[in-house]
Formats: C-alpha cells, structure tokens, sequence
C-alpha cells in the first residue's frame, strides 16, 4: 500500500552560494525532506558535494531528514562518512557495492534509513533477496550524472512492478523517483506507483516554491 506523498526538492539545482536560505526557504514552501545529490567523476561523469556540505547544513540548523543518494563508486567509506554528517536515508546503486547486502546493513546499524537506487537499465531482480533491509527504493526515471534531463517514460512500468513487489512483501518500504519530475506529470509518476518524488529544476527553478509544490500535490490528488 503506498504511504503518503512526500516532495524531496534536489539541492542540485539551488543556488550553492545561498545554500541553506534555499533549503530552508523549500522546506517553509512546504517540501517534506532534502534530497542530496552525491556524484564522484567515476561513477557518474560529474562532481558535486559531499559530506562536509551536509554536516554543514545540519550545523546551520536544518532539521529535516535528508535524502542522500550516492552516485559514487566504491561507497563504504562514504556511507560511514555521511552516517557521521547527519544523513538520514542513504540510498546507493548496486553495480557500485561489491557486497550490497553488507553496504545496506552499515547504513541501518547506525540507525539511519537504507535504500537501493537502480538506474533505467538496471533490472528489479537485484531486489529480490534484500527487501527486508530497504526502506527506500530509488528509481532513476533519466540517466544519473546531470540534472534538468527529460523523463523516460519507460520508467512508469518499471515503476508499477516495483510497487507490487512492494505490496507483496508486507514490508514497509518508499518507492521514489528522480529525473525529469515536474508538474504536469508527477500525477501519472504518482498513479503508477510512487510516493517519494525528487524535483530539482522544477521547484528551484520555479518563480515561488511554495506554489510549484502546492501544484504538485494538487496533481498527486488528482492523479
């Protein structure tokens, strides 16, 4: 059974030089997490941020949970150091653990929420023996390494497969997307199946965040 809307603002699109006014000012407009985007130049053919920049943001007084995804590779070390920074969910992509089942166990002995993220070519079986260690399953609806890219629509069957492998697992699990939401048609990615959607261009990009994600929601009700 899906669990209530959340909006996860990408801080990948914000304005860095401002960068905890713009978390605070998406969280105020009514954002329910900050979602963390962490690419290495190895993994994925880019470079952003790190786990100094989260403590950072804890350290100015951010008290929401944030969302870290792990585009890097390999990605023990920086699930420990991240762990250290006041990260709440870390989420990583199987092809960059060599022991995925071990990766996710170090992310939930600390306490903090563990979550699988499968790019649009990376098939469902790789969760078929690990459900019980996730509490967040990523699904990549453009190809990770940049922002502003379109949605591949692709994604929405492999998004309703994933929420029947949820429902009939009895396990209490999110089902996010990120890539090329925006809102006219976050209410189709929600009728598939998700209830965790990651928007960076389409609310940083916004003339008013509090009325882009108004707008969003408005359109998950609708469906």
């Amino acid at each position: 059974m899906k669990q209530d809307n959340w909006i996860a603002p990408s801080i990948l699109a914000a304005d860095f030089a401002r960068l905890g006014e713009e978390v605070e000012a998406v969280l105020t407009a009514g954002a329910d997490l900050i979602h963390f985007d962490v690419m290495d130049n190895h993994y994925v053919p880019n470079l952003t941020i790190g786990p100094m920049v989260c403590r950072a943001l804890r350290n100015y007084g951010v008290e929401a949970a944030i969302d870290v995804h792990l585009m890097v590779e390999p990605v023990d070390r920086l699930i420990g150091d991240f762990i250290e920074a006041g990260a709440s969910y870390i989420t990583f992509h199987p092809e960059a653990s060599k022991h995925v089942d071990r990766s996710l166990e170090m992310i939930r002995s600390a306490g903090l929420k563990a979550g699988l993220v499968l790019n649009p070519a990376t098939s469902i079986h790789c969760l078929d023996h690990v459900l019980d260690k996730l509490d967040m399953i990523l699904v990549m609806s453009i190809n990770p390494g940049f922002g502003g890219q379109t949605f591949i629509d692709s994604t929405h069957a492999k998004i309703q497969s994933i929420r029947r492998l949820i429902d009939a697992s009895g396990h209490s699990i999110r089902l996010e997307v990120d890539g090329g939401v925006k809102t006219d048609n976050i209410g189709a990615i929600g009728a598939s199946g998700a209830d965790t959607f990651v928007a960076g261009s389409a609310i940083y990009g916004s003339a008013n965040y509090q009325e882009t994600i108004a707008a969003m929601r408005r359109a998950l009700e609708v469906g």
